[in-house]
C-alpha cells in the first residue's frame, strides 16, 4: 500500500527486453536518489509512476535499482516504456502518517492533460478522464496521478457530447512544492498519465451493486 506521496524523483536510465516478442516485458534500470537505497532491501515494493513494482536487482553503491515489468502492465500503464524521470514511492509501514490517501499502486486507466497553466502562486492541471472510470470522481475527491495523491476541485462530465466516450474533465490546483519536487511539473497539454481511482469508492461501488432493491429483499 502506498499514500500518494512522492518520496524521492528516479530517473529511468535503462531499458532492456526480456524476450524477443511483444509478449515480452522489460527490465528497467531506474537511478534513485542520493541515500535513497539504504533502507531497501531486494523483493521491496516502489511505486513508479503510481504503478507498484517489485525490486529484483539492487545496486545501492550507484544509486540504481531494476525492476521487470509485464507486457500487461507496460499496456495498462504510461511514461513506464521510456527513460526519463518518474515519481518514486517506497510502500507504506505500519507506523507511518498517511499523507495522502489509501493509493493500492494499481493504475486503473491513462489520462491526459488538456490543460497545465500558472495560475497565481499556483497550477491548474486539467485532465481528460476516461468514460470508465468517470463515475468515481466527485468534488474534493481523492484521485492519483502518475502516483501523487490529488484533489479533485472540479468535475465536468462530457458524456452528453457527440463523443459518447468522451468521459469527464477534471481540473486540480498544484501548489508550487508539488510542482516542483514530483515529476507532474514536466508534464505539458497531451501528455498522458496513470490514474489510480479513490480505493474507497471502488468498495462502495461493489456494495451498492450487490445489495438487493426494495422489490428484490420482499419475500
Amino acid at each position: 500500500m502506498f499514500t500518494g506521496i512522492i518520496t524521492g524523483l528516479g530517473r529511468i536510465v535503462a531499458i532492456h527486453s526480456l524476450g524477443s516478442s511483444s509478449n515480452h516485458g522489460k527490465r528497467l534500470t531506474i537511478e534513485a536518489p542520493a541515500g535513497y537505497l539504504e533502507d531497501v532491501a531486494l523483493g521491496d515494493s516502489i511505486a513508479l509512476n503510481g504503478a507498484c513494482m517489485t525490486v529484483t536487482a539492487l545496486d545501492s553503491a550507484h544509486k540504481q535499482f531494476s525492476i521487470d515489468i509485464s507486457a500487461e502492465s507496460l499496456a495498462k500503464t504510461c511514461g513506464l516504456a521510456e527513460t526519463g524521470v518518474i515519481n518514486l514511492e517506497k510502500a507504506l509501514r505500519a507506523n507511518d502518517r498517511l499523507g495522502g490517501h489509501i493509493v493500492a499502486g494499481h493504475v486503473d486507466g491513462i489520462g491526459s492533460v488538456t490543460h497545465f497553466a500558472q495560475v497565481g502562486e499556483s497550477w491548474e492541471l486539467r485532465l481528460r478522464v476516461p468514460h470508465e472510470l468517470s463515475k468515481y470522481l466527485a468534488y474534493k475527491g481523492s484521485l492519483t496521478v502518475n502516483g501523487v495523491s490529488l484533489t479533485v476541485n472540479r468535475v465536468t462530465d462530457l458524456a452528453d457530447s457527440a463523443d459518447h466516450a468522451a468521459g469527464s474533465e477534471i481540473s486540480i490546483n498544484l501548489i508550487p512544492h508539488t510542482v516542483q519536487n514530483t515529476a507532474l511539473g514536466q508534464l505539458t497539454k497531451g501528455s498522458q498519465v496513470n490514474l489510480e481511482i479513490d480505493l474507497i469508492a471502488r468498495y462502495v461501488e461493489r456494495m451498492l451493486k450487490d445489495t438487493p432493491t426494495q422489490a428484490q429483499a420482499k419475500p
